[in-house]
């Protein structure tokens, strides 16, 4: 089980990768103690040639004398499949750093809900059912960053992709078989868009829940979120060590004005009543007070204010159901509950009715909406009729 630790034997096993038509891919990260992942481990894995099974390595990039830079390289190498399971976090990481992303992609997790193995199904799973083997997780929830590494997670380090080998054959073949790579690839353009990996800081409230639709109460909360979202990314920190969402919303409730007052709080933690932390809290809520009325948020209220017709959505769910099943293609990818309803409510702007999903699912349920057919039952299937 060879570790590269120099950039010599980096860009050595990337120029034998850019020979082969595919290698696999993977990674071992920590993002307890820090806002953005530390990459401590990559994992790759050169196709099998018959009995001889393919090259694979772990590559150390906590290493003093490497450069991911020839793997990179090989992320731009186009005639080179990069097969990963899971991507996004990975792709996260690479694009953090380098702003790269691996061209072209496979995702074994898109591809293997799009070949009928349900909702985001796990490596685990495609491993017992594809390669018909078994994996040794205890050392999952291991500190990747110590060295040096255990035979323990080297072993289970490399098995990640190892037997990734065969499932991205089969899936591979299943998809040429079907004609959906265009479903896959449909998906996989989500991962290499930028904006999936960019989390502004002016945009962080939107991702905080409250149960109240004020825009005073929602500006402090703006810009508490705000403040948060930058000293985090600043100082590559957690969110949560400088405050969680329920001591923010109680500081957007209470609404210090002072450091005796923040001492007050019940959630806040012991470091955010004093500092560079305290201080920023205590502009946030003022600057959320003093704003003016025409730039106070407005609450996203589309989803209350849809006139949904129910019973066209329920309609509309049992027709999803029956198109899973036909296609063979997980529910949830195809169409949502959000997205129903919205079709049940008149719109018409819904993943759901583009792209790979209209010809599966959204064609049909434009129909059933407009009254051109109905759904009956024959012998245990449901299906549409012209009415």
């Amino acid at each position: 089980m060879q570790t590269i630790t120099t950039t010599e034997a980096l860009a050595a096993f990337c120029e034998k990768a850019k020979q082969e038509p595919y290698v696999t891919v993977d990674t071992e990260f920590l993002r307890e103690r820090t806002y953005w992942s530390k990459l401590c481990l990559v994992q790759m894995a050169l196709p099998n040639h018959g009995e001889t099974e393919g090259e694979a390595v772990l590559v150390d990039p906590l290493s003093d004398a490497l450069s991911l830079e020839p793997l990179y390289d090989l992320y731009r190498h186009k005639e080179t499949v990069k097969v990963f399971h899971a991507a996004r976090q990975d792709l996260e990481i690479f694009y953090t750093d380098a702003q790269v992303f691996p061209d072209p992609l496979f995702d074994t997790q898109i591809a293997a809900m799009v070949c009928g193995f349900g909702e985001q199904v796990g490596y685990e799973t495609l491993v017992r059912k594809i390669a018909k083997q078994s994996l040794d997780k205890s050392s999952r929830f291991t500190d990747w960053s110590r060295r040096p590494l255990t035979e323990a997670q080297k072993k289970y380090a490399i098995a990640d992709v190892t037997h990734l080998r065969v499932i991205y054959e089969f899936l591979d073949e299943q998809l040429k078989k079907t004609g959906r790579d265009a479903w896959v690839e449909e998906e996989e353009a989500v991962l290499l868009n930028p904006e999936t990996y960019i989390n502004r800081p002016e945009e962080a409230w939107k991702r905080v829940k409250t149960r109240t639709n004020s825009g005073r109460f929602l500006a402090i909360v703006r810009e508490l979120a705000q403040f948060r979202e930058g000293y985090a990314q600043n100082r590559n920190i957690p969110r949560s060590r400088i405050f969680k969402d329920d001591a923010l919303l109680e500081l957007a409730s209470t609404k210090p004005s002072s450091i005796e007052e923040l001492g007050k709080s019940r959630l806040l933690l012991r470091e955010a009543r004093k500092g560079e932390i305290a201080e920023g809290i205590l502009t946030a809520v003022r600057e959320g007070l003093e704003m003016p009325n025409e730039k106070l948020p407005r609450p996203d209220n589309q989803a209350q204010q849809l006139q949904v017709d129910t019973a066209l959505g329920d309609l509309l769910r049992v027709l999803l159901k029956a198109k899973s099943q036909q296609a063979g293609v997980a529910a949830k990818l195809i169409a949502t509950s959000s997205d129903l309803d919205r079709i049940a409510a008149g719109k018409r702007d819904v993943a759901a009715l583009q792209g790979w999903r209209a010809e599966v699912f959204g064609t049909d349920a434009l129909r059933l909406a407009k009254g051109e057919v109905a759904l009956t039952a024959d012998s245990g299937a449901v299906k549409l009729i012209d009415v």
